[in-house]
């Protein structure tokens, strides 16, 4: 079966259950021999770019016909048996109404598979649906099951309860995670009081985080790597009455990468719980050192002030 993938965490997915797609979107990068795959979509918007200028190409994309645009002459060549695409956010990844369309126009005999998730518990039921209609029931039941055993141990070793905690997965404007994030802080232990779980993410006003004052602050924006999102931090420490936060005050203030891990609802999520885990409690579990930075043993300027 001839299976093209859209989105990063489907192609995980998909790896995962034994199934190389013939064809990915531009952004998957994980197993790496993704990376050399075809690519059937591209990004109108730099992503190299820093996080307010990034906002306003999106912006700008958006009203000029959107994000991205879908290669379809390859998408065509490929003639996919099954394209996996997503509803979760048409800023993250191809829409799935955009490629229904391109479907319908290039007389595709190809299903769509759409991915919704927004917890870790749509994320486990993902890996069984595509296992299901791609013939790996028995291999996505595993993969699943390995994953609800890994949460489990990540879950155990953690308190009930704990610090307030705030996760922004942008930073210009500032934006608080949703979707399967405030479970996932849930889960170990941490106050989530800024989004319910479920909820989509969705811009806040500075005050209001100043309100809240987290105790323990996660940094995880969309589609940045740890790197990057050093790069654009004083986004976030040239606002007043930063270096008054609890969570500035006390050194916890981490970051999470927002590209390979927290944004990607895949097989990794669960890499992404213990992360974390470790910030909300630290020592109690051990992360892929690569997913996760204490920010305050960054140097992390707590003294400017706009």
């Amino acid at each position: 079966m001839r299976v093209v993938s859209l989105l990063p965490s489907a192609t995980e997915m998909l790896f995962a259950l034994g199934i190389e797609p013939v064809g990915v979107s531009h952004e998957c990068d994980y197993p790496p021999r993704a990376a050399d795959l075809p690519a059937v979509n591209r990004s109108r918007v730099d992503a190299t770019a820093d996080s307010g200028e990034i906002d306003r190409q999106v912006q700008e994309a958006v009203e000029d016909g959107g994000v991205y645009e879908i290669d379809r002459e390859t998408l065509a060549d490929l003639d996919p048996d099954v394209i996996v695409s997503q509803g979760i956010c048409d800023v993250c990844a191809v829409d799935d109404t955009e490629i229904r369309t391109a479907v319908t126009e290039l007389g595709l005999d190809a299903e769509v598979l759409t991915s919704d998730p927004h917890s870790l518990d749509d994320v486990l039921a993902d890996v069984e649906r595509l296992g299901q209609r791609l013939g790996r029931a028995e291999r996505a039941e595993s993969v699943s099951a390995d994953l609800e055993r890994r949460i489990e141990g990540i879950t155990d070793r953690t308190p009930e309860a704990g610090p307030r905690v705030a996760v922004l997965d942008w930073l210009d404007p500032v934006m608080v995670a949703g979707h399967w994030v405030p479970g996932m802080v849930e889960r170990v232990g941490g106050e989530y009081g800024l989004a319910d779980p479920g909820a989509r993410s969705r811009p806040r006003e500075w005050a209001a985080i100043r309100e809240y004052d987290p105790e323990v602050l996660v940094v995880a924006p969309c589609g940045f790597g740890l790197e990057q999102t050093r790069e654009n931090l004083t986004d976030l420490t040239n606002r007043e009455g930063w270096a008054e936060l609890s969570a500035v005050q006390n050194g916890r203030v981490y970051a999470i990468d927002g590209h390979h891990y927290m944004n990607r609802p895949g097989p990794r999520l669960v890499d992404s719980l213990a992360a974390l885990a470790s910030a909300v409690h630290p020592g109690t579990v051990d992360p892929p050192a690569e997913a996760v930075s204490q920010l305050s043993e960054q140097r992390v300027d707590t003294g400017a002030a706009n």
